[in-house]
């Protein structure tokens, strides 16, 4: 995928119009057929990978010459990038000239994304001969196929292009193919290296996988960049492909914090992009990032992602300013930022909790711990522009913190647990889930510094314990509910499944407060079953035990690539070094995982203030600045 461009196939390479198949631009289908055939015959598929994260190769082979002998003489090879284009490869190999006829099929019906997934695509239009090419009409539009060289026949009634292609010994021939929307422009991707916001960064290391993954999160993470249309120049990443290859608040921000070591800029767009969608005027709701509802899983109702983007909007701010966001955006983007946190005072009102924003909701543990960690951060940056409000926000987040310990947390025979929520009439919801690995997520202060949390460090350390227990490590990551909870399901995307963005989150709050065990076995579970997906993590995959021999299984919904699991590829390597900048400060702190869990590793071409940024960990867990701005200083 490219955005607005992407291509779905199966590892036969063939385009069949079956489920999802198909070329799509901008969530229209614009080719659901492309079929090849050679000397009347399908190529034997023999491999299919993808070459980056917007082309993938297909070879297959076949026998064209009449002697006997069971090896091929003929290789096709079929190289499909997402903007819409193939080009199909003929290889001989035979002793003699080969006459081979080659034809495509090709259909399409011109069908929403949605109407694909939901089985009412409707059939394939009728083609026209158009140009070197067919063409498709409908009332939604048009789209054509073009190719070079021209076909020798086009037939429009059976949708079929042919070539009758000459082979010398040794030679090689191709078919270049198009596909294009009418009226539409050149596909502008966002993700191009040298317009990307993403620095390109690179991971060696004892461990071969971290270089694979860090790569491919990083080009995933690229080809999810979408312009906003109104200001082309602010980028942010789309939730994921198929399904949701727009703007989703809360992801868009969480995939930007997780991916600061690549660069601010990328935060910036984001933050800009959301600032424009900010509730003002008088009312209640002033200040709120407006976002869908998420369903909570089976114990609770479902959540309003809005409140989530809205106390994250002004973390990513200030630890974008950390990194190294520049003074002059970073004061542009602070009334915004202000107006997140004042709606934050205005809706827990004289309360000391955040409530749910539908009367009668309950109080959400993971909703207080994206509250404290605002209120701290928030404060932090209105003190560094002498703005007020920085005192209460202080405050609240210190009466917040007394209550919490008190009230969230439900005492039982096997040392207790955070409750996952209280409901309106005090009872405790005492389900084990993922979302208190946020509780660890404190954010980051001046000089290094880890803000304070709301539990104690008697009550971190058990619940380190309970993430790193067989209950929630499935073994390949952070199961989202516990398996011995009450409606566990392996496959719920909120009940069992393992969600790579709130792994990420519990190894890095995991290591940063000295559990490094526990954080150590949930990250190479979550590199194990990257290796097994190619290195494109999808969001979630089933939270099945992992035995020996075994593999993750794919959960049916998940995007793959999302922006949030990409992202957090880029949060777990980088966790290993421990890297805490302070821009303003002119200085770096390196906190690594001193039991170094997967052996020596380098990171390459980060950024921080601007600058590229490489460090090392060595097989003892120390850590070694090798880049750096010219006047960073490493801190102690």
């Amino acid at each position: 995928m490219a955005l607005p461009a992407l291509a779905i196939s199966t590892e036969q390479g063939q385009l069949t119009g079956q489920g999802l198949e198909g070329f799509y631009r901008a969530g229209r289908r614009v080719l659901s057929r492309c079929q090849v055939r050679v000397a009347g015959r399908e190529p034997l598929a023999v491999q299919a990978r993808m070459i980056a994260a917007d082309r993938a190769r297909f070879v297959g082979t076949l026998r064209a010459s009449t002697a006997g002998g069971p090896d091929p003489d003929l290789v096709v090879e079929r190289t499909r990038y997402a903007d819409g284009t193939e080009r199909i490869t003929l290889r001989s190999a035979a002793v003699r000239t080969l006459r081979v006829p080659v034809e495509v099929a090709l259909g399409t019906d011109l069908a929403d994304l949605g109407s694909v997934a939901s089985g009412r695509a409707g059939p394939e239009l009728p083609a026209s001969v158009h140009d070197s090419g067919l063409r498709w009409s409908c009332a939604a539009g048009h789209a054509a196929v073009t190719a070079d060289p021209p076909p020798t026949d086009a037939l429009a009634s059976a949708g079929l292009l042919r070539w009758e292609l000459e082979l010398p010994p040794g030679g090689t021939r191709s078919v270049d193919l198009r596909v294009r929307l009418d009226g539409a422009g050149p596909i502008r991707v966002a993700g191009r290296e040298v317009t990307s916001p993403l620095a390109p960064a690179r991971a060696a290391g004892d461990d071969r996988g971290v270089q694979a993954l860090l790569r491919t999160c990083v080009e995933d993470l690229q080809a999810l960049l979408l312009r906003d249309p109104g200001n082309p120049s602010d980028m942010h990443l789309a939730a994921g492909a198929p399904w949701r290859c727009g703007l989703a608040p809360a992801e868009a921000l969480i995939a930007a914090r997780m991916a600061l070591p690549l660069g601010t800029r990328l935060a910036a767009g984001t933050l800009r992009t959301l600032a424009r969608t900010q509730l003002t005027g008088p009312g209640p709701r002033a200040g709120l990032i407006p976002g869908p509802r998420r369903d909570a899983g089976p114990h609770l109702p479902p959540g309003c992602t809005g409140t989530e983007a809205t106390l994250l909007f002004p973390v990513l701010l200030a630890e974008a300013r950390r990194w190294g966001l520049a003074e002059q955006e970073t004061q542009e983007l602070l009334p915004a930022a202000e107006r997140c946190l004042s709606w934050l005072r205005t809706t827990a009102g004289d309360g000391v909790y955040l409530p749910d924003p539908h009367p009668g909701g309950p109080l959400r543990c993971e909703t207080q711990a994206h509250a404290h960690r605002a209120a701290l951060l928030g404060a932090d940056l209105l003190d560094a522009y002498g703005r007020p409000g920085a005192v209460g926000l202080r405050q609240w987040a210190e009466e917040l913190r007394a209550a919490f310990r008190e009230d969230f947390w439900v005492e039982d025979r096997g040392g207790g647990r955070p409750a996952a929520a209280r409901s309106a009439d005090g009872w405790s919801v005492s389900h084990l889930g993922a979302g208190t690995a946020h509780l660890l997520d404190t954010g980051l202060l001046g000089a290094g510094e880890r803000a304070p949390g709301l539990l104690d460090r008697v009550r971190t350390e058990q619940l380190a314990r309970l993430l790193g227990s067989p209950a929630m490590d499935s073994g390949w990551g952070l199961r989202s509910l516990g398996a011995r909870e009450a409606a566990y399901n392996p496959f719920g995307h909120r009940s069992g499944a393992v969600r790579v963005q709130e792994t990420a989150v519990a190894v890095a709050g995991l290591a940063a407060a000295g559990y490094e065990k526990e954080a150590g076995s949930l990250l190479r579970g979550v590199l194990a079953a990257a290796e097994a997906f190619g290195y494109r993590l999808p969001e979630m995959y089933a939270g099945e035990q992992r035995t020996e021999g075994s593999a993750p299984v794919p959960h049916p919904a998940a995007c793959r690539p999302a922006a949030t699991a990409a992202a957090a590829g880029v949060l777990l390597l980088t966790t290993l070094a421990g890297i805490r900048p302070d821009a303003p400060a002119g200085t770096v702190t390196l906190r690594p995982v001193h039991s170094a869990p997967l052996g020596e590793i380098g990171l390459t071409g980060l950024r921080i203030a601007g600058e590229p940024f490489s460090v090392r960990v060595s097989r003892l867990g120390l850590a070694m600045v090798e880049e750096a701005a010219d006047g960073l200083q490493l801190g102690a």
